[in-house]
């Protein structure tokens, strides 16, 4: 049997230290432990498919939480089913003590863990959905304050009229254009279609 860790967190600014840790304490070893970072909404991450090519059957996975796995219902239960039913490998959750299949092979165990992960998988994805709702909520508010998202805006200098003037009449070249406006090719074509549409008013 071996012992194999998976750990994901949802971006690059996440800290993983504390799944790791708990990995660490259950005497995982290093070189056992799978690490994604990016998000739990599907199940295309390239170290989880490398830990699903290396279980075999007989084999221990420890995760620190249900929502390590994914955070979508239907996915959370088939990843569980393929996992202990097709690899025929347990699965330890640690901050769920009720969601250890070594534990639980009688038929009262199997119908409590199989309860548990349904409730769980559910809060997991409703979570998810809170978070999601709440996020476009302060979005809103934010945006109906006036607060603007995105890079600010590149302000033209006081000599841009004057620049377009010497360019249109090929006195200088457009790299030298961009070079004393600091802005790229793309900026300085939108901000002049700008400057002539207020030129017309």
């Amino acid at each position: 049997m071996t012992i194999y860790g998976y750990v994901r967190v949802s971006s690059t600014d996440q800290n993983e230290q504390r799944q790791l840790i708990a990995l660490w304490e259950k005497a995982v070893e290093k070189n056992n432990i799978f690490m994604d970072k990016q998000s739990g909404k599907d199940f295309d991450r390239p170290q989880y498919r490398k830990l699903m090519r290396k279980v075999k059957l007989g084999d221990l996975l420890y995760i620190l939480s249900i929502d390590r796995l994914g955070r979508n219902y239907e996915e959370i239960q088939n990843q569980w089913r393929v996992l202990t039913k097709e690899k025929g490998i347990d699965i330890c959750v640690i901050n769920m003590p009720l969601l250890d299949t070594r534990q639980c092979r009688d038929l009262m165990g199997t119908f409590i863990a199989d309860l548990v992960l349904q409730i769980l998988s559910f809060v997991a994805q409703s979570e998810r959905e809170n978070i999601c709702k709440r996020q476009e909520e302060g979005i809103a508010a934010a945006k109906a304050r006036g607060v603007k998202f995105g890079r600010p805006e590149k302000q033209i200098p006081e000599n841009f009229a004057k620049l377009v003037i010497e360019w249109e009449k090929k006195k200088i070249p457009l790299s030298e254009v961009l070079k004393q406006c600091s802005m790229s090719e793309a900026t300085f074509y939108r901000r002049l279609r700008e400057h002539r549409i207020q030129k017309k008013y």
